[in-house]
């Protein structure tokens, strides 16, 4: 098994993904735990699912983590009238050739900002599943690969919201985590007036990494230690939400996947070159609450996805800390 023996190259990488974040808590001010948790998604070769009430910089933290780094970024503002084609691309027939060519659309780009996702109807939204999941497009019998890095990076307002429709639950599960950005700080809000109010601060960004930067920071975190208690334990805990009392629908394989991805590059940004139990339960409720259908009785009590995995948490035993770094490492 392959791990970090070159500190100083961890090091480095670290200091990147540093930089990255610098950039960004630049523009999203008093939410470094909501920057943080996207870079992790960046890293884990995930997609995420930004979800909040209008007008709290959802598509500016989006905007933001795109402008930091110096690669391909399309933008889909998704409507009711948004075809999948606009999404996916068109083949078009050539008069002079006499033969169909392919003409991209919006998703051929390494970080793709879809805003307000749910505005789309669901046919529209379904054309994202195959370019998350597998990072092609199939189109007239031909696959097209999409460049790497990709991530999606979606915003929604919440369902309650008019004119939106709900994502189906197989699009809701390939977004790696969800995160919500909440109302600023009154000192944080106060300050946005000065910085925000005469020019956007997206005007001054420049990118602070490229984009084989990312992809060398990806190959780092495929080579984060996962011991087989904190696998067993990530198991256990989506297991869990299986075979819960308020849950009518439970977290998927594809969601122990994506925890264990996430909780590698949360090590990696830490410094660490293997996974502890810590990781995963900060990493819990963002990577699995969006999969979770309460029941209705849970909804008339007012229970929440969130509280439920909560209580998950507290009941699952955690695994003992020894044990979880690769052979030869150095412990603290």
């Amino acid at each position: 098994m392959t791990t970090y023996d070159d500190r100083a190259s961890l090091s480095d990488l670290t200091a990147t993904a540093d930089r990255v974040r610098r950039s960004v808590e630049e523009v999203i001010e008093g939410k470094p735990e909501v920057v943080r948790l996207s870079l992790t998604v960046l890293l884990a070769e995930g997609h995420l699912l930004i979800e909040d009430v209008p007008g709290v910089g959802k598509t500016m933290l989006a905007k933001a983590l795109a402008r930091s780094i110096d690669c391909s970024v399309r933008r889909i503002q998704f409507t009711p009238d948004l075809l999948p084609s606009d999404i996916t691309g068109v083949s078009i027939y050539d008069q002079q050739r006499k033969e169909f060519e392919f003409k991209p659309g919006a998703i051929f780009a390494q970080i793709v900002i879809g805003d307000e996702i749910n505005r789309a109807s669901p046919k529209t939204q379904s054309a994202l599943l195959e370019s998350m999941e597998e990072r092609q497009v199939t189109m007239d019998g031909e696959t097209y690969e999409l460049p790497s890095p990709f991530m999606v990076i979606a915003t929604q307002n919440p369902v309650e919201m008019e004119g939106t429709y709900p994502l189906p639950e197989a699009q809701r599960d390939r977004f790696m985590a969800r995160v919500s950005i909440g109302y600023p700080h009154p000192e944080a809000e106060l300050q946005m007036l000065d910085v925000h109010g005469g020019v956007s601060p997206l005007d001054d960004m420049r990118p602070v990494a490229h984009a084989h930067d990312i992809v060398k920071l990806v190959d780092a975190v495929r080579t984060v230690h996962v011991a087989e208690p904190v696998r067993r334990y990530a198991v256990e805990l989506v297991g869990a939400t299986r075979h819960h009392p308020e849950l009518r629908l439970g977290a998927s394989p594809r969601a122990t996947l994506h925890l264990v991805r996430a909780a590698k590059a949360a090590a990696a940004l830490a410094g660490r070159e293997y996974v502890l139990p810590d990781d995963v339960q900060a990493l819990a409720t963002p990577v699995l609450a969006h999969r979770l259908l309460p029941t209705a009785q849970a909804q008339l009590g007012r229970r929440t996805s969130e509280q439920v995995i909560g209580e998950i948490l507290h009941r699952t035993p955690v695994p003992s800390p020894y044990g979880q770094q690769p052979p030869g490492a150095r412990r603290a």
